[in-house]
């Protein structure tokens, strides 16, 4: 029997520069170019993983060097589940960035489910951002995320923001970025399956039965 398969839409969005597309490939084609290209125009690859005994497609999508706050446009974010937030380890100001760029997800795609990437760690001797620092970041969200969720309720279909998740990567060396993906991928696959929980069941009429109650008794007078 054929599993059921799933579409996700992923989107990796982070400053320019930070490794966006080193990491799409590394992950979908196992490859790594040291020259450093900007994509023109909208770019994304497709794979297909298992997770959970599930066939997932992923189309994953690169922000193409478009790089500038609310500058993607609503189309790179329309259905879009979940997204990948990257930034560079001997960079700070990328680091800096990295909640401009989760609160513009927020507003676009109407949620905050992502896990955060530092990239670059072949790259130790010129770190800038501690790991530690990361984590108290991650921490701080997940804190806010978690009394905003507390103080305005959930509405049907909603449910708590998830954990945001660390992951540091090489995409020259291939490190992490498998973890990081498949990380992902099951935070966008468990937010399905709670929205499809908490979607009611349509209700369903029998026609015949219908007919038959709203039909004249035989005995009834017709004059």
């Amino acid at each position: 029997m054929s599993m059921k398969r799933q579409l996700l839409k992923i989107i990796i969005l982070g400053d320019s520069g930070v490794g966006k597309t080193s990491l799409m490939h590394q992950y979908v084609n196992h490859i790594f170019d040291n020259r450093y290209k900007a994509t023109i125009g909208a770019d994304f690859l497709s794979k297909d993983v298992e997770v959970n005994g599930r066939v997932v497609t992923l189309q994953i999508w690169d922000t193409a060097g478009q790089e500038r706050f609310q500058s993607l446009g609503s189309a790179f974010y329309r259905g879009a589940d979940a997204c990948i937030l990257v930034f560079d380890v001997t960079q700070q100001e990328s680091f800096a960035h990295v909640g401009s760029w989760l609160e513009e997800f927020s507003i676009q795609a109407g949620r905050r489910d992502s896990v955060l990437v530092g990239n670059k760690t072949d790259l130790e001797d010129r770190r800038q951002v501690a790991s530690k620092t990361v984590q108290a970041w991650c921490a701080k969200q997940n804190a806010e995320a978690a009394n905003a969720n507390n103080g305005a309720g959930a509405g049907a279909g909603d449910s708590a923001a998830p954990e945001m998740k660390y992951f540091e990567t090489s995409a020259k060396d291939n490190a992490g970025v498998e973890e990081a993906f498949i990380a992902v991928v099951q935070l966008a696959l468990a937010r399905k399956a709670t929205v499809e929980e908490a979607t009611p069941m349509p209700q369903t009429v029998n026609l015949s039965q219908a007919q038959q109650e709203q039909a004249p008794s035989s005995s009834a007078c017709s004059c």
